[in-house]
């Protein structure tokens, strides 16, 4: 064989040989039964919960402790490998969607509660206990673990940290950056840092624990957390309030606030998504909640002590009783409560009785800037030829909304179009692109809609220190990278 066939030859045996190589280092750091290579394993990892895909990655691995991540985290930065990390995958914006062909680095395994200290209300946590799981266990200790995004029986707290995420608590309770006291996070280039403590007051250089809280894990892949615990609520009170229009609905919500009520949920939902949820079968058990004539629905809880939370439910239905309120009912009993919401959370499953396809978004405007939103939507809706049913978190400026057309659905082609003006909508009253799913792959275009230019430089600035070769979730973000 000549020598110029055999370099021909070698060259067509290269990229073989290194894969191999690589799957092999692989599996020395883990085991071979925490490492998966084979496509038909794979595949399921090249996509999450949201509408984007991406390519199956060249290995999932699953370490079980930072020591083993640091080292697939050394490895893959030797050898210039992008790494995407993976809580549950119930994210909506593709944030673990792999970009590049590359290692997915999933954290499911590294799911202990590894101290519940009622002493000073907290929790240390490997980051891929499910959110659920925290809150069950605290509970057990009089604790309460407030963030309950909608995903909370499979998401993760690191998936939570990583995406800042919310829920229908966050109005009187906050979100998830309101609960971290303290990180252990790898690095892009393995090394192992700790931030934060248990304490209260802790100004020991700076505060850098919030620079990784919504993240979406391009700086860093968070292994454990302190998260901050507050006493169990004594008691808690479910509210369905009817009323015959939204404009009602949304004059009622600022004058509960100025009463000196805060509730801890303050959910609501229009005619349109409380149609779907009739066509689809889901009502019945709730039936008896919902007036015929419903234009709008606020779903309100107050919590804390008993005799305040009466106090406050009687001052919400007095309040209400002024603004277009055709009924009130409260949950008397566990069943019922679990029935009304189980009305909110089955409206994203209905919504397809109305349609098989919907673009879907997530955006916050301030409170009081909701129903000037959702008329600024109907008036884009009719201008359009579109359906824009809306739910939310009425109480933190929170909605979740889908469109599609009257008669077809919303073509991929006038999606982005659509998507920027109701973008538009939020941003001229002072609101953001996102809300609680993040910006990942879906929303990254936008960003400069929200942040100005030297913003976002800064914000490179800092991932380019921290990952210069943009190895870590690459293509998250920014707008512009692939």
């Amino acid at each position: 064989m000549s020598r110029k066939s055999w370099l021909s030859q070698d060259w067509i045996l290269k990229p073989k040989f290194i894969k191999n190589m690589r799957q092999k280092e692989l599996i020395r750091i883990l085991g071979k039964e925490k490492c998966l290579f084979s496509r038909e394993d794979t595949a399921c990892y090249a996509f999450d919960a949201g509408h984007d895909k991406g390519r199956p990655p060249a290995a999932v691995v699953f370490p079980e402790s930072v020591q083993e991540v640091s080292a697939v985290m050394a490895f893959a930065h030797g050898q210039n490998i992008p790494v995407i990390p993976r809580g549950a995958g119930s994210g909506l914006t593709g944030g673990a969607v792999p970009g590049k062909k590359g290692i997915v680095l999933s954290l499911a395994r590294m799911n202990k509660i590894l101290e519940l200290d009622s002493q000073n209300l907290c929790a240390v946590v490997e980051t891929g206990v499910v959110t659920s799981d925290l809150q069950a266990a605290a509970q057990k200790q009089g604790l309460f673990y407030p963030p309950d995004p909608a995903s909370q029986d499979i998401s993760t707290i690191g998936g939570n940290i990583a995406e800042n995420a919310g829920g229908m608590r966050a109005v009187k309770y906050g979100v998830t950056k309101a609960y971290v006291l303290g990180l252990e996070v790898v690095l892009p280039d393995g090394k192992i840092i700790t931030l934060g403590s248990k304490c209260i007051k802790d100004v020991a250089g700076y505060s850098m624990t919030e620079l990784f809280v919504g993240s979406e894990g391009t700086l860093g892949l968070i292994t454990k957390a302190i998260i901050k615990l507050i006493p169990l609520p004594q008691t808690v009170r479910t509210l369905a309030l009817c009323f015959d229009s939204m404009e009602g609905a949304g004059r009622a919500v600022p004058e509960i606030f100025k009463a000196g009520v805060i509730p801890c949920t303050l959910e609501f939902i229009d005619a349109d998504c409380l149609k779907a949820v009739r066509q689809a079968g889901l009502m019945e058990t709730s039936r008896a909640f919902v007036h015929d004539d419903t234009r709008a629905m606020l779903l309100v809880e107050v919590d804390g002590k008993a005799r305040q939370v009466e106090e406050d439910a009687l001052s919400i239905k007095r309040i209400c009783e002024k603004f277009g309120m055709l009924s009130q009912k409260q949950a008397d009993s566990r069943e019922d409560r679990d029935n009304l919401w189980h009305v909110r959370r089955s409206i994203h499953g209905a919504l397809s009785f109305l349609s098989d396809q919907w673009m879907e978004e997530d955006i916050s405007v301030p409170p009081a800037a909701i129903p000037e939103m959702l008329t600024g939507l109907g008036r884009l809706a009719r201008k359009e030829n579109l359906r824009i049913p809306c739910f939310g978190h009425y109480g933190d400026g929170n909605i979740h909304l889908s469109a599609t057309g009257l008669n077809t659905p919303l073509s991929s082609s006038r999606e982005p179009a659509i998507r920027r003006q109701i973008f538009s909508l939020a941003v001229n009253l002072g609101g953001r692109i996102a809300a609680e799913h993040g910006i990942g792959i879906a929303k990254k275009e936008y960003l400069g809609m929200n942040l100005d230019k030297d913003t976002l430089d800064l914000a490179r600035q800092l991932k380019n220190m921290l990952d210069p070769a943009s190895l870590l979730n690459p293509g998250k973000i920014f707008p512009g990278q692939k």
